[in-house]
């Protein structure tokens, strides 16, 4: 499996909301089941719409004031990010079909 690219606090603005492509963040912990559960979904997504989509993990233990600054309260939390602006979010282990849906309008 690929490793996602990691994103702190301090790098958040300029590694998500810069980009000029739609990026999407998963809000994860090492610890979360259900995390582990999505990170393959969210893996093969990242490498199938490699250039059109950035895919990256934060880690909601070691960078939590970007966690608190969106409203997470639960993880795993999917957050689409295009233009600089929150377009989607989803929250729980959902099925691949089902984040699809939600993504596909916003990638080019």
């Amino acid at each position: 499996m690929a490793k996602l690219a990691a994103v702190t606090d301090r790098t958040f603005d300029a590694e998500v909301l810069k980009p000029g492509i739609p990026v999407l963040v998963d809000f994860w912990a090492e610890w979360c089941g259900p995390c582990k559960m999505i990170a393959p979904i969210v893996e093969e997504i990242a490498r199938e719409y490699t250039g059109r989509l950035k895919v990256v993990q934060m880690d909601v233990d070691s960078s939590n004031q970007t966690a608190l600054r969106y409203g997470v309260q639960s993880i795993p939390t999917l957050m689409l990010f295009e233009n600089g602006q929150l377009v989607e979010w989803l929250v729980g282990a959902v099925p691949k079909e089902r984040l699809l849906a939600q993504l596909r309008p916003h990638i080019p």
